[in-house]
């Protein structure tokens, strides 16, 4: 995850909450490029670089990815099985970051192998605090696979 050209994708429909999400990574200080798409349809384009997303230069394949479950166009759990069924795919880390903590959710996600599953505080400030934790192991102790 070291590097300036460490692409995140963040999948998020909701403004509020991928405004909190893209403050605290930029407040991390660790270098990254933050892509945020609302949809699970985008998502897909942009991950398979289709579409407005086929210059690779310009829309470089993430080294992270952070997904809600409930998403216009395409749920976001069929996007996590299309990512971790890939063989290209699979080793991008995938993050789930959804407001539900039905368990029925959290077992979909973890049975489709999700890489983590977090639940987003209601309180924006426990909000923010769980986003910079996670910035501060995704972006600075974990060690991704090359």
């Amino acid at each position: 995850m070291k590097g300036d050209n460490y692409s995140i994708l963040l999948v998020e429909d909701d403004d509020s909450h991928a405004e909190i999400v893209r403050r605290n990574f930029e407040e991390s200080g660790k270098p990254h490029r933050l892509v945020r798409l609302r949809d699970g349809q985008a998502a897909l384009d942009y991950i398979y670089r289709q579409g407005e997303f086929s210059d690779s230069e310009r829309y470089p394949r993430p080294g992270l990815i952070i997904i809600d479950l409930r998403l216009p166009m395409v749920d976001g759990l069929v996007v996590l099985n299309v990512i971790k069924s890939d063989p290209d795919l699979l080793r991008i880390p995938t993050l789930v970051l959804s407001t539900s903590a039905a368990e029925d959710d959290k077992a979909m996600a973890y049975a489709s192998h999700a890489n983590s599953y977090l639940v987003k505080p209601l309180d924006c400030v426990r909000f923010s605090t769980m986003i910079e934790v996670m910035c501060d192991f995704w972006l600075g102790w974990n060690e991704p696979p090359l």
